[in-house]
């Protein structure tokens, strides 16, 4: 999952940003409110962190600027200030959650995945799926109760499907959550790990686990087929195989 932070004091900021990336997530750095905009405005943001004492706007302002323009993921605020009036000021403002300074790492983490879990509908950090199981906090996935070992790319595009279920979820957007804005992308990668993820998840193609929507995007059905005997809402028309699909079955003749 793609996260922005929002911190004036570089060294907090690239400790931070540092401690998430070994947690898995990538990470955006903004050393004022210009700039988190900017990085709002331009990849897809699943959370930010957002100090309040910003040296060109306050984090209030940032905070409320984005809700203004229609940004509705998670915000989590960093401050200093213990006064219960600066955080009831700050949720006030559009936020979600607030840690004060110094705080733990462990204790943040578990709170951004709580917030991603929220956001996503969830409320347990485990997500169930049919037979398929993935744990967001421990990071690990069971279909049938049998371990499948993923790559942390692999985990992170399936963590993003599972989180938006029902939802179509663009290729730009899954590229998004897999790199910081200065890596080099590859335009084939999320085909490569849509691909590993249905032959470790889906082998026989049986669970229909992750559609492929031509033009569209992915995404993951709202229930496994035969789980309910209504058609699923949004359940796509047949149409020809996705051109960027290297799974299709033309394509292996």
């Amino acid at each position: 999952m793609r996260l922005l932070v929002v911190e004036d004091d570089i060294a907090l900021r690239e400790t931070l940003a540092a401690q998430l990336r070994d947690a898995g997530f990538t990470v955006d750095e903004a050393g004022n409110a210009a700039e988190g905009e900017y990085f709002a405005a331009e990849f897809a943001v699943a959370m930010a962190i957002i100090d309040l004492g910003l040296p060109d706007k306050s984090g209030m302002e940032l905070i409320a600027g984005l809700r203004e323009s229609g940004k509705d993921f998670p915000i989590l605020i960093l401050t200093a200030r213990g006064r219960w009036q600066d955080k009831v000021e700050g949720l006030n403002a559009g936020a979600d959650d607030y840690v004060v300074k110094p705080f733990n790492i462990e204790e943040l983490t578990a709170r951004i995945n709580a917030l991603l879990r929220r956001s996503g509908g969830w409320s347990q950090p485990v997500i169930h799926w049919g037979p398929v199981s993935c744990d967001t906090q421990a990071q690990e996935v069971r279909v049938s109760g049998e371990a499948a070992e993923l790559t942390a790319f692999e985990f992170r595009v399936l963590e993003s499907l599972l989180m938006r279920i029902g939802q179509v979820v663009t290729k730009a957007e899954l590229t998004d959550q897999l790199y910081h804005q200065d890596f080099e992308r590859d335009s084939n990668v999320i085909e490569v790990l849509i691909t590993r993820l249905r032959k470790k998840l889906d082998p026989d193609r049986q669970l229909g686990l992750i559609e492929t929507l031509r033009g569209r995007g992915y995404r993951i059905p709202d229930r496994p087929p035969g789980e309910s005997s209504d058609a699923a809402a949004g359940e796509p028309d047949p149409e020809l195989p996705d051109p960027e699909d290297p799974d299709r079955e033309d394509q292996r003749q």
